[in-house]
């Protein structure tokens, strides 16, 4: 268990931070998709797949001072940024958490420049992957109608995908 709790430390020190909670989740689980050794479990939500347990854990390592949770405010929303603190990189030593690869921390970049539109895209057709391609585009459009995702923003993730999958192949 506390493995778990030091892989999200690290994956957030990795990123040098993430701005947005909905992004992290995202994140973690498109991670999780690529066979990246995260366990939290997700269950589809109003923004595509997400974890309660990713929550609690988040939650949990702000309390111990292992990750800094700031607070912006943008008017009419909040938005959460996360960094992992010099306590944080000590924890992650003391659990002996194995150094992030290479091919992770290039996923978690090229992630970390999308936006949490295009994540939330990824990986709920991520979380359709079990369908046909077709499949998975009709039930996006079910699911996230009102986001109204064009074609093009539709093959950006897949070929997205795509070549994270290829990344972390050649790695």
């Amino acid at each position: 268990m506390i493995e778990e709790h030091a892989k999200i430390v690290q994956f957030i020190g990795a990123a040098d931070g993430i701005t947005g909670r909905k992004k992290l989740q995202k994140m973690i689980y498109i991670a999780k998709k690529l066979q990246y050794p995260y366990k939290e479990k997700y269950e589809f939500h109003f923004y595509g797949p997400y974890s309660e347990e990713l929550t609690l854990r988040v939650e949990e390592l702000c309390n111990m001072g292992f990750l800094q949770e700031e607070r912006q405010d943008k008017g009419s929303y909040v938005q959460y940024k996360y960094q992992m603190t010099d306590a944080g990189e000590h924890f992650t030593q003391m659990a002996q958490v194995p150094a992030a690869t290479r091919d992770l921390v290039a996923c978690i970049n090229q992630m970390k420049d999308k936006s949490s539109r295009f994540l939330e895209l990824v990986s709920t057709l991520l979380y359709f992957d079990y369908l046909p391609k077709e499949e998975q585009i009709e039930k996006l459009h079910v699911v996230k109608g009102k986001l109204n995702f064009t074609n093009e923003e539709i093959e950006d993730a897949f070929t997205f995908v795509m070549n994270l999958m290829n990344e972390r192949a050649i790695q």
